[in-house]
């Protein structure tokens, strides 16, 4: 049986479609893939795909990454404008080109010719909302959409793979990459030791090579739980200020063990874990409780 663990409330669709994609045959690649594809397509969801919140401009831009931990082959797409089903496109990236990562006009281009269609990805609601951010006093601000849904996933055999995928930063400069699309920040996986995936600021994440830093760590025969924990110390201990960012962490060994945590009591972050043909969410532990 396989294990899935995927970040906040979408994780428990995403769980149940990557589950049935297994069960039906489909590798763990294609279950992540797949598993990430209803939350992109999910207009509810305001932080992933369809229905993102804009940039600055009132342009969708979807970043997204995928990556085997057995062959250590990635796939990722960054500004990935009008194609609703980023994951696919970088997973397209990995299977069918030499190269780890495409960007912008490029990525578009790639994934049109792969068949993937042009989509309309600003849906009225957040529209609205961008409209109401230009019109308000705060328009330096950013809108955290830290809902990023990030996928760990764990065969039979011993193999791990990871995926997540993500509109970014509400608001932000055009062009400005999330952790999500970039290998070692936003998720990492390794067969000799485990996956993780971030969430939450991404511009602290991608300092710290935080899911990479976490893998590592559970090489190093630390526990997933411990990893998720020490990374998080790691970061607050260089700079105690990132003790106020919203940052959340879940990590999954070869070993079927997993563990996650979050930064503080601002980020109510939970996951959803898929085991045993039962899928349950559970809150991460809150390393400062009292930022």
């Amino acid at each position: 049986m396989p294990i899935f663990l995927s970040t906040w409330a979408q994780g428990q669709a995403a769980n149940e479609e990557a589950a049935a994609v297994y069960a039906a045959g489909g590798s763990l690649i294609d279950a992540i893939e797949r598993g990430i594809n209803v939350v992109e397509n999910d207009p509810e969801v305001d932080s992933v795909g369809l229905g993102g919140l804009p940039n600055a401009e009132g342009e969708v831009e979807l970043d997204a990454a995928i990556m085997d931990g057995t062959s250590h082959r990635a796939g990722a797409v960054c500004n990935l404008r009008n194609i609703a089903n980023a994951i696919s496109v970088a997973r397209r990236v990995m299977d069918k080109t030499r190269h780890t990562t495409l960007a912008g006009d490029g990525a578009v281009r790639f994934a049109l010719a792969e068949g993937f269609k042009w989509a309309h990805l600003l849906t009225p609601p957040r529209r609205e909302a961008w409209l109401r951010w230009l019109e308000s006093s705060a328009r330096d601000g950013f809108h955290m959409g830290h809902d990023t849904i990030g996928m760990l996933g764990l065969d039979s055999d011993g193999h791990v793979a990871a995926g997540c995928s993500t509109s970014g930063l509400a608001w932000r400069i055009p062009g400005r990459v999330a952790d999500s699309a970039l290998i070692g920040s936003g998720l990492y996986a390794d067969d000799n030791a485990g996956a993780a995936s971030a969430t939450g600021d991404g511009d602290v994440i991608m300092n710290y090579c935080t899911s990479f830093h976490i893998v590592m760590l559970m090489a190093e025969g630390m526990h997933p739980q411990a990893a998720c924990e020490a990374a998080l110390t790691h970061m607050v201990r260089s700079d105690t200020s990132v003790a106020s960012k919203p940052i959340g962490v879940i990590a999954l060994n070869v070993r079927s063990e997993f563990g996650a945590a979050a930064m503080n009591t601002e980020n109510d972050f939970h996951y959803w874990l898929w085991r045993d043909g039962k899928n349950e969410a559970t809150r991460a532990p809150i390393l400062h409780a009292h930022v």
